[in-house]
């Protein structure tokens, strides 16, 4: 039977079973797991569905049509705004809009709301796109270049973001004050990524960031950030 979702294309090569619940498109990476945490975290029914760069589903006319920009992750609320349903994509407009649907992880209060949302400007300026060209010149094709100086150039910048973090850290809790939020659930899966799966705690001197070790420590001791960490699980 015909249900809200049957109209968008990406029904189609991955059909939902729950249609009444948010549909998520994503892999277990960095990015991927800041969604599926907040899914996790608020507790809003979803369904996840496994996005594989192995078979390049990212360039598929099927998620084309949710996300131009072939990047995971993405999802269609079926009950977004007026009951309507919403498709979306970027990971940072993803968290804004779960957070301001159940609120929770971002403060009501205007000034708080915006301390928190500065930092999550902060990662998705800096600390995805730095790290991430880290982790190609240091633990992917990148490192056999001979010239180390792009590779340079993205360590140093990592240490000055890690440094930025770590100053802030020292100050509160979390990244957007003494409450967790959309900014720690933004940032943090990086971090893990930077010193975990890039092998580049040496390289940028993590030892040298203990409030930002503290708070990585805290963060994936959450149960719905170790639950989040692998949704959707890889084949």
């Amino acid at each position: 039977m015909p249900h809200a979702l049957s109209s968008f294309a990406i029904d189609q090569k991955w059909p939902a079973q729950h249609p009444d619940r948010i549909q998520l498109y994503s892999l277990p990476t960095p990015n991927g797991v800041k969604v599926s945490i907040m899914l996790e975290e608020t507790g809003l029914p979803y369904e996840a569905h496994l996005v594989s760069f192995e078979t390049n589903d990212q360039m598929s006319p099927e998620f084309l049509s949710l996300n131009p920009n072939n990047k995971i992750p993405a999802i269609i609320d079926p009950n977004g705004p007026g009951g309507q349903p919403l498709p979306l994509f970027e990971s940072g407009a993803i968290l804004l809009y779960l957070a301001e649907k159940t609120g929770q992880f971002l403060p009501a209060d205007a000034a708080a709301r915006y301390q928190v949302i500065q930092w999550v400007m902060f990662q998705m300026g800096g600390v995805g796109p730095m790290f991430g060209q880290l982790g190609f010149f240091h633990r992917f094709a990148g490192k056999e270049y001979e010239d180390k100086r792009p590779r340079d150039r993205y360590v140093n910048e990592s240490k000055r973001l890690l440094g930025v973090m770590d100053k802030r850290l020292a100050q509160s809790q979390w990244l957007g004050g003494d409450a967790y939020s959309i900014a720690d659930i933004a940032t943090f899966p990086w971090i893990r990524n930077l010193i975990g799966f890039y092998e580049a705690a040496d390289l940028v001197g993590f030892q040298d960031f203990p409030h930002v070790a503290r708070a990585l420590e805290a963060f994936v001791a959450r149960p719905a950030v170790v639950r989040g960490l692998n949704i959707p699980a890889r084949d």
